[in-house]
């Protein structure tokens, strides 16, 4: 095949994902030349900004230290491509959560400022802010996979070569993602369990009352964790996918059309990319409704990305699912079959929304039979909320069940890899829709702090009323794209163990499960899974006293602060927090890179079970606790509205114990879970060199 998207289809991926970078500045450009608001906004702002730089700058500082390292063990393990491509994958990854973050702590006050004008100019500069961090995720992300391996191929390496060398760029991203989750994570829920506890529990304040020491702090946390952390995550998912289906592309084909199937995902990505910022462009409302502008431009974005992928999978694949499948059972695959995978990816996104959305939005029976049962006690609010966040597995496992079911019965693994491949094209409208949450939090909170009038505040609160259950579907999302992004590495780890098996080793035997070696694997996987979280969570408690202790000092040495004649100290606040996160991301971040390599150099089949494990656990535990502290979180927001005797009432606190139970379940621990489950599969990838046959 010899047209122009064989010979120039990394050039035509890194022409799309530029398109997203221009987009970023002139969005950023746009955004920053409107008005930030009156003093007192900008000294709010101000503030939220320099506690964000001041955590993520230490937070880099520390993930630098551990980086080097690895990127010295990976040079002797591997090769120099590989650590080089690390450290690529590691600094775009930071990059992308700094400058989206920076972005959005830039666009809340402006938020709050344009919401004088009502819900569409609010709704405009909010939704656009948030577009900067998720076209800049997609965008650096193919730069990253496409540039580097254009870059491989031009020194003389060979397809396979440069695709196993972005394994390591895979990994850097990975890396930096499961520290942003954990981080980010655990300095959220720390300042907002701590700013909940001692201010509306104790002191009987608004949450986002100026005389709460730990208002900034909190404020701080929505960006570093919801903004930064989910930018990181879906960064590296995206990468990794890309790498992942590039790598079975190449070992599934004949070698003739290697080139053909590496490019294809990076084209596929490329399309989606224009489909996106077409998608973000049409984002707008004349009216007040906030939900459905915001999903029209995802619908868009879609239907356009469905229509495009069957012209590039013809033209990139089409001689290829000929002539080039190696495996021969595979040789009924056609265009249509792999395109076919692709509308699978993308009906895969839109099922997993509408179900994270039934099971956390405030409109359907799961919140409110969390909410009801606020009636009769703090008890019987956490029962309700368990179950609810149980039972929410059930539907997102059956989608992704049939979607496997779906693209294996199409195409085989490689069929799987497309889909998800797919479902991670739109991936910059999600993260979109993600920042969009933050940014309109921080905008009422300022709005709040900064005494704007009512009609500013009947704005706002809207507005963040939907970006919390956007947020909630993004995490749905994130959740079952890692999961299948996981099953295509597994695919690749076996595939890349049959090139490494020394000669003799009985392939056909891999992973069997009346092996006690896979058995305890995947007793080993699921244990990672349960013990990373404990870890977590046990982190968002410990720092979260720290948060309370230094807030209650604050209360009693300076009394003035509750009666208005003296200011809170937020920097001791926001200082305190940082460090304390900082502190506790480091051991639970380490269980997912040392225990398959402890588990690898002692059992292939082990690590194989081991991986099995971590994925399906780490499915239903991640989703179980995103939908569930969701729950928790708006059947709070559904009392505090009225319901069931509305604020103040015994339903209202125990809504709140509720939520500040549900809060490290969505934000720390069920969304750290996510790179957690890819960084062990790429780890084992790695390790093969050393892995015990």
């Amino acid at each position: 095949m010899t047209d122009f998207l064989t010979d120039y289809g990394v050039v035509v991926a890194l022409v799309c994902a530029a398109a997203a970078v221009v987009y970023g500045l002139i969005v950023t450009q746009r955004l920053l030349a409107k008005p930030a608001g009156n003093d007192r906004m900008r000294e709010i702002s101000g503030a939220v900004q320099e506690g964000a730089q001041a955590y993520l700058s230490r937070q880099y500082t520390i993930i630098a230290a551990l980086a080097i390292p690895i990127a010295v063990l990976l040079l002797v393990l591997q090769n120099w491509e590989t650590a080089v491509g690390f450290l690529i994958g590691a600094i775009l990854s930071g990059a992308t959560g700094f400058i989206g973050m920076n972005v959005s702590v830039r666009a809340n006050s402006r938020v709050a400022e344009a919401a004088r004008g009502g819900v569409p100019p609010a709704l405009d500069v909010a939704f656009k802010g948030g577009s900067v961090t998720g076209l800049l995720v997609v965008g650096l992300a193919l730069i990253g996979v496409a540039g580097y391996y254009g870059f491989l191929l031009l020194i003389g390496s060979t397809d396979k070569e440069a695709v196993d060398a972005l394994i390591g760029l895979g990994f850097g991203g990975s890396l930096i993602s499961v520290f942003a989750r954990l981080g980010g994570g655990i300095f959220t829920k720390a300042a907002d369990v701590g700013a909940d506890l001692v201010g509306k529990v104790e002191a009987g304040i608004p949450e986002d009352d100026p005389r709460n020491p730990a208002v900034i702090a909190d404020n701080v946390g929505d960006n570093v964790g919801d903004c930064a952390g989910m930018a990181a995550d879906l960064f590296e998912t995206y990468a990794v996918t890309s790498v992942a289906v590039m790598l079975l592309g190449v070992l599934t084909f004949n070698a003739d059309f290697a080139r053909e199937v590496a490019i294809y995902p990076l084209v596929i990505g490329g399309v989606a990319i224009i489909a996106s910022i077409i998608g973000a462009l049409v984002v707008r409302t004349k009216s007040d409704r906030v939900e459905g502008a915001l999903y029209q431009g995802v619908i868009l974005a879609g239907l356009i990305s469905i229509a495009a992928f069957y012209p590039v999978t013809d033209w990139l694949m089409g001689d290829a699912v000929k002539l080039g499948f190696a495996n021969a059972a595979a040789d009924a695959v056609s265009v249509a079959d792999l395109w076919l995978c692709a509308v699978i990816g993308v009906a895969v996104t839109a099922l997993l929304f509408v179900i994270t959305e039934f099971y956390t939005s405030t409109r359907f029976r799961p919140v409110k039979t969390i909410a009801q049962a606020s009636e009769t006690g703090h008890a019987t609010n956490i029962i309700q909320g368990l179950a609810q966040g149980f039972q929410s597995t059930a539907a997102p496992a059956l989608v992704i069940a049939l979607a496997i079911l779906g693209a294996n019965e199409l195409a085989g693994i490689y069929g799987i890899g497309v889909a998800v491949m797919a479902q991670l094209s739109l991936c910059g409208l999600i993260v979109a829709l993600d920042a969009f949450g933050p940014i309109t939090d921080n905008a009422g909170g300022i709005a709040e702090m900064a005494e704007l009038p009512e009609d500013v505040r009947n704005v706002t609160d809207p507005l963040d009323a939907v970006g919390n259950t956007t947020k909630a579907v993004t995490k749905g999302y994130a959740i079952g794209s890692a999961a299948l992004a996981a099953l295509v590495l597994f695919a690749a780890f076996k595939s890349e163990l049959a090139d490494e098996a020394p000669a003799g080793f009985d392939l056909n035997g891999l992973f069997n499960l009346s092996s006690p070696d896979v058995l305890i694997g995947l007793i080993i996987g699921g244990m990672m899974v349960y013990l990373f979280a404990a870890f977590a969570i046990e982190s968002v408690g410990r720092a979260g006293g720290q948060v309370v202790e230094q807030v209650r000092e604050q209360f009693r040495e300076h009394p003035g602060i509750m009666e208005g004649t003296e200011k809170p100290e937020y920097g001791k606040t926001v200082a305190i927090v940082t460090a304390a996160a900082q502190k506790e991301m480091i051991l639970p971040a380490l269980i997912p890179i040392i225990v398959p390599v402890i588990v690898g150099v002692l059992s292939v089949d082990a690590l194989g079970g081991l991986l099995i494990g971590v994925i399906v656990v780490g499915l239903f535990a991640a989703i179980s606790m995103t939908a569930g502290g969701g729950a928790w979180d708006n059947a709070k927001k559904l009392i505090e509205d009225g319901a069931h005797g509305g604020k103040g009432s015994p339903a209202h606190e125990a809504s709140v114990t509720g939520d500040t139970v549900g809060d490290p379940y969505k934000d720390t621990a069920g969304p750290a879970i996510n790179p957690m489950i890819k960084v062990a599969n790429i780890v084992a990838i790695l390790i093969i060199p050393i892995v015990k046959f």
